[in-house]
């Protein structure tokens, strides 16, 4: 079943800066080989349902084991019978936009 999901995943009580935090989460999800892009609030993953939730589990152990009290937002679109849904719905608008 095709899952298209937007996660952030977060540390608590690092100090101000996360970025590191947040790239070794990030570099879990990219080592998945799933298709995925990062935003600036965002990385949203797109495959099979059960791979996905494994990555996204992953990437929150990933911080959650070194004892970092670690957040999760998640949203999730599973659409049957569709792939490639992580550039279509983008392409999509930018098509409407250009007429």
């Amino acid at each position: 079943m095709n899952t298209l999901v937007a996660v952030a995943i977060a540390p608590f009580g690092v100090g101000d800066e996360l970025a590191p935090y947040v790239a070794e989460a990030v570099r879990i999800i990219r080592d998945s080989g799933l298709p995925h892009r990062t935003t600036s609030m965002f990385t949203e993953i797109e495959g099979p349902w059960d791979e996905v939730m494994a990555v996204v589990r992953d990437a929150t152990m990933v911080l959650a084991d070194q004892g970092i009290r670690t957040e999760v937002i998640l949203k999730a679109d599973i659409r049957p019978g569709h792939t490639g849904t992580l550039t279509r719905k983008v392409e999509a608008v930018g098509e409407l936009l250009a007429e």
